[in-house]
């Protein structure tokens, strides 16, 4: 099943079983039982989780606050980073292969889902202490490079930003962030580059980009309307016969 979300804090995902996907720059990235993915913040992605035959899929993610970071990085020094330019993909997703660091800090982890009180502070500080000593002994320089970075989005191309993520479902607001822009500055900006309003445009451009995936990819309206950035399916159904003026399930 096909879900798309924003990370609003660094993460480390470790999956149990089954397949865990990440559509992301264009590309898509499975990763397996034993697998771990470390992700920046403030990324947008699209993410499938599915079983593998009779197994289940299931994971457990350690997020990294930036109270915790900032402390963490005040008494230990970050590696030298990576220049961005040249490693801009990069710096926003890390995996790792199976490894029995992961195995044992995850697996010691599992039984406190079934602890029904809340987890002693004390508890919670060691446990994230041991995940970054882990990911710092496997890849500091990647590690330190993502999780060193407490810097905030910062005012980017609007145009290019939204051209390549328009099929997010995400807020206005969230999406003025992104570009490190106030909901004000990103809707002014946003009728400066388009020559109209941010709904406007990113219902054209979704119910586009839906036309061109049932006809090209011979796709069906339910299998699209998510992947596009719509919410429901009716809400998707209704916009689109209004614009081309025929049914999607027609195609």
């Amino acid at each position: 099943m096909a879900s798309e979300y924003l990370v609003p804090e660094h993460a480390l995902t470790y999956v149990i079983s089954g397949e865990f996907g990440i559509n992301k720059f264009g590309k898509k990235y499975t990763y397996g039982a034993g697998e771990s993915v470390l992700f920046k913040r403030n990324e947008l992605a699209r993410f499938t989780k599915d079983p593998l035959g009779e197994t289940p899929f299931s994971c457990v993610t350690i997020f990294f606050m930036q109270p915790f970071l900032q402390k963490y990085y005040t008494t230990n020094a970050p590696a030298q980073a990576f220049l961005k330019e040249e490693h801009e993909s990069y710096l926003k997703m890390i995996p790792f292969c199976t490894d029995p660091l992961f195995e044992s800090l995850f697996n010691s982890v599992l039984p406190y889902y079934k602890y029904s009180n809340p987890l002693p502070q004390e508890l919670i500080s060691m446990k994230l202490m041991e995940a970054m000593t882990i990911l710092r002994t496997i890849n500091k320089k990647g590690t330190d490079s993502i999780l060193s970075d407490f810097a905030e989005p910062g005012k980017i191309d609007l145009g290019d930003f939204m051209e390549k993520n328009f099929t997010y479902n995400v807020n206005l607001e969230r999406f003025g962030y992104l570009t490190g822009r106030s909901l004000a500055t990103f809707k002014r900006d946003f009728q400066k580059t388009f020559n109209t309003t941010p709904q406007k445009w990113l219902l054209q451009k979704r119910l586009e980009q839906a036309h061109f995936l049932l006809t090209t990819n011979k796709k069906k309206p339910s299998e699209v309307y998510l992947e596009v950035g719509f919410e429901n399916l009716s809400h998707f159904s209704a916009s689109f016969k209004q614009m081309f003026g025929y049914n999607a399930s027609s195609l």
